[in-house]
């Protein structure tokens, strides 16, 4: 049997491949003819069907096998944008630390505490204190907070309570790990509690003084002057003077205890300040004649008003034109000017013509219990507590005390409205 022509064979592998079509197509033929058609026509529809299927076949395209791109693992998303923003809207210094230790975020108030650092950089670059720095290896390689107290001397000295503490997060399955270093300033709570610790220190001490004194005068009385009239009248007397300080002493106590109760509140009544510096003028005539010292009064016409206490104000200029008499009598003269020009604040200098007082000290003058001359003060019956006294009502006040003084030429005291 000869073998099959090339075109044979292809006509014979379409037939194969188009049976279905074919099949259709007679199917459809013999239910045309069923159907009443005209027998030539179906033949000649069957014709073309059948021609169409074999000779007319759309190419087919084999495609090529398109291997798999494999997707590259993607990171799991970072959660520091999250912690660095809820940092930045802190009020203390916060800084987010890697495992290296090194800074991956700092807060504004960070910033402005310890300056700049460069991200990416080791926290040593910023902070050279070695507490602090091993407080933070610790964490990092434990896992656990700390806290240590740190201080800062420059630019102005502060204290901290620094606290480090992990802050771990699940993305993916895949553990992420930060590091928080917070920093609490507790400046403000220690100088407090050095006042205070001060405070009670100078208040026993001014009162054990007189108190020893008394106590020692009642002894001598009762033992070795018992029958000494003359002795008796001498140590009454001093014991009177030692009984009176500590009097003085109590009632600024007490004073200063009701002006920090109500510092918050400013008073609302108008005070005429023309005949209120008149009284203090007359009450301390008699204090001015025995260390022979005038006291003259500068005051415009007319009304010169603030908000104020009446009561209060007359104590704040008792007690800075007392001063002025007591402690710059050299002078022999205390000028107190009232000035109330237009558009500036109601102002009242009191100036003495003194020793001045040495620049070092005029930032503490206010403080409880400070005194330039611990001995200059006692001898002038000073409580320490005068212008303590004075700095709480000015602030109720909402008023200023400004000092200029300069050595061998005086004192000048104002108080701003």
């Amino acid at each position: 049997m000869q073998d099959e022509t090339p075109w044979r064979k292809s006509l014979l592998a379409r037939i194969r491949r188009e049976r279905p079509v074919l099949l259709a197509a007679i199917l459809s033929a013999l239910a045309a003819l069923a159907a009443g058609m005209n027998k030539w026509v179906v033949l000649v529809l069957l014709l073309v069907m059948i021609l169409t299927a074999l000779f007319n076949e759309a190419p087919v395209l084999k495609a090529e096998p398109v291997e798999p791109v494999e997707a590259e693992p993607q990171a799991p998303p970072s959660r520091l944008p999250d912690i660095s923003a809820t940092l930045a809207g802190l009020d203390i210094p916060a800084m987010v630390l890697s495992d290296d230790a090194s800074v991956l975020f700092q807060n504004r108030a960070a910033e402005k505490a310890f300056g700049e650092v460069a991200l990416g950089a080791h926290i040593s670059a910023r902070l050279r204190s070695p507490g602090v720095l091993d407080m933070v290896r610790e964490t990092i390689a434990t896992n656990a907070p700390n806290q240590i107290e740190h201080a800062e001397r420059l630019p102005s000295e502060r204290v901290y309570i620094v606290r480090s503490a992990p802050v771990e997060f699940q993305a993916d399955g895949e553990p992420e790990r930060f590091f928080i270093l917070s920093f609490r300033d507790i400046s403000e709570v220690r100088r407090i509690d050095r006042m205070r610790s001060d405070f009670v220190a100078n208040a026993s001490h001014e009162l054990r003084t007189p108190l020893a004194s008394l106590r020692g005068f009642i002894e001598t009385i009762q033992g070795p002057a018992k029958n000494d009239q003359k002795a008796q009248a001498q140590f009454l007397g001093i014991m009177l003077d030692q009984a009176t300080r500590m009097s003085r002493l109590v009632d600024d106590l007490l004073s200063l205890s009701r002006l920090e109760l109500k510092s918050h509140i400013a008073p609302d009544e108008k005070v005429d300040l023309v005949p209120l510096l008149g009284h203090v003028r007359d009450s301390l005539v008699p204090l001015a004649r025995d260390v022979g010292v005038d006291i003259n009064l500068h005051l415009p016409d007319g009304k010169v008003e603030v908000l104020g206490d009446r009561d209060e104000l007359v104590q704040v200029f008792e007690n800075l034109i007392e001063n002025a008499c007591k402690y710059g009598q050299e002078g022999k003269t205390v000028d107190v000017w009232l000035k109330n020009g237009a558009g500036a604040p109601v102002e009242v200098s009191i100036v003495d013509k003194g020793p001045g007082i040495p620049a070092e000290h005029v930032p503490r003058l206010t403080e409880r219990f400070y005194r330039v001359s611990i001995e200059d003060s006692r001898s002038k019956k000073g409580t320490g507590l005068g212008l303590a006294i004075v700095k709480h009502i000015l602030t109720r006040h909402r008023a200023r005390l400004i000092v200029k003084s300069e050595v061998g030429k005086g004192t000048d005291f104002t108080v701003r409205f």
